[in-house]
């Protein structure tokens, strides 16, 4: 069986109550538990959560919450990995069998279920630990430039400093989705970005939401992008 496992701890500093917080008319949290249910590829989407209120939102939506996350993986500070195999370890004790666990974070309103089908055939034919979703950077990274005192320019990479665009290799960035692995994996390995695929997605579906200029940003992009894909289909 596959396991989908949803990280929503209660606390969030930036943005409070972030994760169950209303975005485009529903919880932010009902976007990741309902690409999952879309997909068709779990026997169980389960809400990993410390906190009662996103644990009840969670189950109105249809993802089972069968525990409550410990204290002590629950701050600022706790990486995912943990997390992740904290749920597969309450759900073994329980006798459940499981083949791959996807971890699917609670705030990604431009996820697509085709994306999580896509990444978990990457992962399934190719000979890697992880598989996740990337997009390429808008501008190369070679080209990169810092600021010193008073403001001062200078290129993180002088060699490319008159390089053409065209001729530097490109270079992508995990967009901080999901992430799928075997239930071994999420045991044993900790670096998931040292040992994974990656697949390919379009940076228009890339949206880091870390404060709240970025929420309202994402929420108009979404609503933007939810009406031409409606007034697309209509005219199919």
């Amino acid at each position: 069986m596959n396991l989908c496992v949803i990280p929503a701890r209660g606390g969030s500093k930036r943005i409070p109550r972030k994760n169950i917080r209303v975005f485009a008319g529903k919880p932010m949290i009902a976007y990741a538990i309902q690409a999952a249910q879309k997909s068709g590829l779990f026997g169980r989407i389960v809400v990993s959560t410390d906190d009662e209120e996103v644990a009840k939102i969670s189950r109105e939506i249809g993802a089972e919450v069968p525990f409550l996350r410990p204290n002590e993986i629950s701050d600022d500070h706790t990486p995912t990995v943990p997390v992740i195999a904290h749920a597969i370890r309450e759900l073994e004790a329980n006798g459940e069998k499981l083949r791959y666990v996807c971890c699917i974070y609670p705030c990604v309103p431009f996820i697509e279920e085709t994306d999580l089908k896509k990444t978990l055939a990457l992962l399934e034919q190719g000979n890697s630990e992880y598989s996740f979703p990337v997009a390429e950077y808008p501008s190369p990274i070679q080209r990169a430039l810092k600021l010193g005192m008073g403001n001062q320019v200078s290129p993180f990479y002088p060699e490319f400093e008159l390089s053409r665009t065209q001729d530097l290799e490109r270079a992508y960035h995990d967009v901080g989705q999901f992430y799928w692995g075997s239930k071994k994996t999420w045991l044993t390995n900790p670096k998931i970005h040292a040992h994974s695929l990656g697949c390919v997605i379009p940076s228009w579906r890339v949206a880091d939401i870390d404060n709240p200029e970025d929420w309202l940003r994402a929420e108009q992009l979404y609503k933007i992008f939810s009406e031409t894909k409606k007034t697309s289909e209509e005219t199919i």
